[in-house]
């Protein structure tokens, strides 16, 4: 699939086949993160892969709304450094290409807020995160057992010319 398409067929996905995310899939979907623009070229982050089904398992059972991530083939925990300026920025482009790669491959993912969240903490211990990194974003990954079509707001909604309240003044 072409990248404008995976990109505009993107949608969250909750419910999961109960296949397993091939490991050579996993680690190209890290390698395209790896790959995400970084300011001052730090690339302060740490990818923990869990495909151990018990340690998913606790995960959704500590993630705020993630309880889905139990069926996921896998679940992405994005860690950064947090001594680096823009290490949430970082993270989350990352994360987006995560999701984009995932999508190419047929895999449907669904971003899980980590950041300084009431579950942060506990997943962090858990996952054995060393003091000087912070869960940033989590994320499901697996192959969907359900089609999304999920309303987005008109491009006209969102999308101003030259000045935020869509006047020109070049027109």
């Amino acid at each position: 699939m072409d990248t404008i398409a995976v990109i505009k067929a993107r949608r969250s996905i909750r419910r999961y086949r109960s296949v397993a995310v091939p490991n050579a899939v996993l680690t190209d979907l890290i390698d395209c993160a790896r790959l995400a623009p970084t300011g001052y070229n730090s690339q302060p982050w740490i990818f923990v892969v869990v495909t151990d089904p018990a340690v998913r398992g606790q995960i959704a059972d500590i993630a705020r709304y993630g309880s889905f991530i139990r069926q996921a083939g896998a679940c992405i925990a994005v860690f950064a450094r947090s001594d680096t300026e823009t290490y949430v920025e970082d993270s989350c482009a990352a994360t987006e290409n995560i999701i984009i790669a995932a999508g190419a491959y047929g895999l449907g993912t669904c971003w899980v807020n980590a950041y300084r969240k009431s579950h942060s903490q506990a997943i962090e211990k858990l996952l054995g995160a060393p003091a000087d990194y912070e869960l940033v974003t989590l994320l499901a990954v697996g192959y969907p057992d359900e089609e999304k079509k999920t309303a987005k707001k008109p491009l006209t909604d969102v999308l101003r010319w030259n000045h935020f309240d869509g006047t020109d003044a070049n027109a």
